[in-house]
C-alpha cells in the first residue's frame, strides 16, 4: 500500500472552516508532539504554493523576526 501523508492530511481538512483549521494548528502546537509536525508542514506547503511572491516575502520577514 502506498500511503501518502500529504494526500491524507489534505483529504482530512478539505472543507474545514478557518476556525476549524485554526483549532487544528493550535492543538498541534499545544500538544507539542513531533508526530504532528508533518501535518503542520503540509499546511505550510499548501499555503506557500498558492501564495503570491509578496505574501511569501512578507511571511519570510515575519518568520525571520520570530527567530531573531
Amino acid at each position: 500500500m502506498n500511503f501518502q501523508i500529504r494526500d491524507a492530511i489534505k483529504h482530512n481538512v478539505t472543507g474545514n472552516s478557518p476556525d476549524e483549521l485554526k483549532n487544528i494548528v493550535e492543538d498541534a502546537i499545544k500538544r507539542g508532539e513531533e508526530h504532528l509536525l508533518p501535518g503542520l508542514g503540509v499546511f505550510f506547503e499548501t499555503w506557500w504554493q498558492q501564495a503570491d511572491k509578496k505574501e511569501q516575502d512578507s511571511f519570510m520577514n515575519e518568520l525571520s523576526r520570530a527567530f531573531a
